[in-house]
């Protein structure tokens, strides 16, 4: 971190709870960037040869996020500048939180769970979500916003906006806090 206060890691990273739109928005924020966009679940699928239930299923979510953790770590590590997305628990292991602050600026992308839930309700693959999805979500809100608060360098909230508007603010964010608008 500079004097200023301004972050002066290259990478964007997005966190939040599932349904936030951490994906869409940063493959949008990536585009903008002309960086490469990383989701840190297909980095754990990729290297477990499994989908994120089938690793719930038979390690655990201690297994998912040993997994987790060792993706983080090498992403935050790329000297390439990323546009990554987490999943939405990985700020709760206190070794991620300090990678992500540390590797550039974190926003925390946010929405109230019922809109979350209307987000997620068609994918069948978010094993968290098993029973009421709102419930679930106000439950997993209540329990990480401190881990959110203490990742991020800055909240956008996004309800009521389409992906790309979310997309402008975060850029807006991410280039006040000291990150690069170009690759490099």
């Amino acid at each position: 971190m500079s004097a200023d206060g301004r972050v002066l890691g290259r990478h964007l990273v997005l966190i939040g709870l599932m349904g936030a739109g951490k994906t869409t928005v940063g493959e949008i924020c990536a585009t903008r960037l002309g960086r490469p966009f990383v989701d840190v679940d297909d980095l754990v699928v990729a290297t477990a040869g499994r989908t994120v239930a089938e690793i719930f299923a038979t390690d655990g979510e201690a297994g998912f996020r040993r997994r987790e953790r060792a993706a983080i770590t090498d992403a935050c590590a790329s000297p390439e500048a990323l546009v990554l997305a987490t999943g939405g628990g990985a700020v709760l292991d206190a070794d991620n939180r300090r990678a992500l602050r540390a590797a550039g600026v974190v926003v925390w992308l946010v929405a109230p769970p019922t809109v979350l839930a209307a987000r997620v309700a068609s994918d069948d693959d978010r094993p968290l979500l098993a029973g009421d999805p709102v419930t679930t979500l106000t439950r997993l809100a209540d329990a990480r916003a401190d881990c959110y608060e203490a990742t991020a360098h800055v909240a956008v909230d996004t309800d009521g906006r389409t992906a790309a508007e979310v997309a402008d603010r975060v850029l807006e964010a991410y280039e006040s806090r000291g990150g690069r608008s170009c690759a490099g």
